[in-house]
């Protein structure tokens, strides 16, 4: 009988083989073949594991009575796009920041937009029924035409002339590998393509959206007014300025949130996660810019942008949302809107720097396994107590990961020692 299986706050993820099997990719593409009725567009990330599991979705697809078309090699919010304009759904094999051994699967409705409670319970319901899957599995042959259509769709979504810029883009040996380079060179700019070659294994390795070391070093020695960090499946961003400093999706959605107040063009206000810096609060309020706060995760912002009608939210980890651009958080179109910005405006550093201040904010990754909440909030209170800090100037935010085995500790206040120390006797307690 097979195991009960939940979707995270972003579909499934774990261990490859443990978590992630082919039985399991077979399982949902059938499941998916009995909720929904029309074409399901498959496209998988550069993980050594990729093809064998897309090819395990598309086999129960089929058995299940639906068409699988192969996009190959694809970002998450490519997929999307391609569901969207020919009138089917999704399915993404990808762990997008995680290490090669760890895979995912995630799903795309009509339209190009996350699951609804509704279709993904259901989708739930449908995975314990069935044989397994089969002992091995083909994949078909290439859609080759899609690339080429969600590319030239991007440089319509974003027209610009990036001739005045040099650019260095972090590819994470991931699924944007293929086409960022073009991407960019296409509208002028002059492009320095870095972690651009994948070979199954080093998708995200010392590279990406989450380890920047490498960006900011590369956007030094080659003098580059912007560096583009995508992550594994391409649908976030964090950027560096031209004198090395990390932009985080914080610092894109101030910027972005201000231009088209600026320019007349903004959608009514920003959602935002709590875990967002307070200091991107207090900016925007004092610029008379209504914020509203959500849930961690891109689908909650993705739903209360649907909610409120308004067009611009995203998450500090990189995952902005155009709603009215694109269905789901895009980090090569976030790469354009932002370049075009620059290009127009201004260096990235001078309009960081005088458009926000941060809030001093560290946050720290716990094993779930040694987590434990008695040892944070106790540290907690022993140090608002100590340093006489009023409850109202601190915030702290526990939050198990959606996509990780850890519990994500943030902590920010206006007193940076108070945040310092907390930091420090949570790593000493081995909670960081």
């Amino acid at each position: 009988m097979p195991v009960p299986v939940r979707f995270g706050t972003d579909g499934v993820r774990g261990r490859f083989g443990e978590v992630v099997t082919a039985d399991l990719a077979y399982r949902l593409g059938r499941a998916v073949a009995q909720v929904f009725s029309v074409p399901v567009f498959v496209g998988y990330d550069t993980r050594e594991s990729s093809p064998g599991l897309a090819g395990a979705v598309i086999a129960g697809l089929s058995d299940g009575g639906a068409r699988g078309v192969n996009l190959g090699y694809f970002t998450t919010p490519g997929v999307a796009h391609i569901a969207r304009a020919r009138g089917g759904v999704g399915v993404v094999v990808s762990a997008s920041h995680n290490p090669y051994y760890d895979n995912g699967l995630k799903l795309f409705g009509l339209g190009g937009a996350k699951l609804d409670g509704d279709t993904q319970g259901a989708i739930e319901a449908a995975l314990g029924r069935g044989d397994g899957a089969p002992a091995e599995v083909d994949l078909p042959d290439r859609d080759e035409s899609a690339e080429r259509e969600y590319v030239d769709h991007l440089r319509r979504l974003a027209p610009a002339d990036l001739s005045a810029l040099s650019l260095v883009v972090d590819c994470a040996n991931g699924a944007a590998s293929r086409i960022a380079y073009d991407l960019y060179r296409s509208l002028g700019a002059t492009v320095v393509a870095i972690n651009d070659r994948p070979n199954g294994r080093n998708i995200n390795a010392t590279s990406g959206s989450t380890h920047l070391d490498g960006l900011v070093e590369a956007v030094r020695a080659h003098g580059a007014d912007l560096g583009l960090a995508l992550d594994g499946d391409a649908d976030r961003l964090i950027a560096v300025d031209g004198e090395g400093t990390v932009r985080d999706g914080d610092d894109l959605l101030v910027l972005f949130a201000l231009d088209q107040r600026d320019r007349g063009v903004f959608g009514g206000g920003l959602v935002v996660t709590s875990m967002s810096n307070l200091g991107l609060n207090r900016a925007l309020e004092a610029a008379g810019v209504t914020v509203a706060v959500t849930d961690v995760g891109d689908r909650h912002v993705a739903r209360e942008l649907e909610e409120r009608g308004w067009t611009l939210g995203g998450e500090q980890s990189g995952h902005v949302i155009f709603r009215d651009m694109a269905p789901t958080g895009d980090g090569l179109l976030t790469g354009l809107v932002l370049c075009e910005l620059v290009a127009r405006r201004g260096p990235l550093a001078e309009l960081a720097g005088a458009a926000w201040r941060r809030v001093p904010q560290v946050l720290l990754n716990v094993a779930s396994a040694t987590f434990r909440d008695d040892v944070v909030r106790d540290t907690y209170d022993e140090l608002v107590a100590e340093y006489a800090v009023a409850r109202d100037q601190v915030r702290l935010v526990l939050r198990p990961s959606g996509t990780e085995p850890v519990v994500r500790v943030m902590i920010e206040s206006t007193n940076g020692d108070f945040v310092e120390e907390f930091a420090e006797r949570l790593r000493a307690a081995d909670h960081g």
